[in-house]
């Protein structure tokens, strides 16, 4: 029962809006990253801006290394590589 802003410039290709989730001066999707909630997605990082792609792939790493979330997996699978499998 919060307000957002949704960030975006562009839609994907699938007409699908493309984006940051801000809430309460927070980057959603950053956190989700930080707690182990969600992957860094990798092969759209070129589009990200020098500062947000470094904020990701740190948080990432530190989630990983913390073993937090989907990183307590001994074997975590990429949604991409999942949705290929199924």
């Amino acid at each position: 029962r919060k307000n957002v802003q949704v960030l975006w410039a562009k839609k994907d290709r699938y007409g699908r809006t493309v984006g940051q989730v801000m809430v309460g001066g927070l980057d959603a999707c950053l956190e989700q990253v930080k707690r182990g909630m969600a992957w860094h997605y990798k092969d759209f990082q070129g589009e990200q801006s020098a500062e947000d792609r470094d904020l990701y792939d740190r948080a990432e790493i530190q989630a990983r290394s913390q073993r937090l979330g989907l990183w307590r997996d001994t074997d975590p699978v990429e949604p991409s590589a999942f949705r290929r499998q199924h």
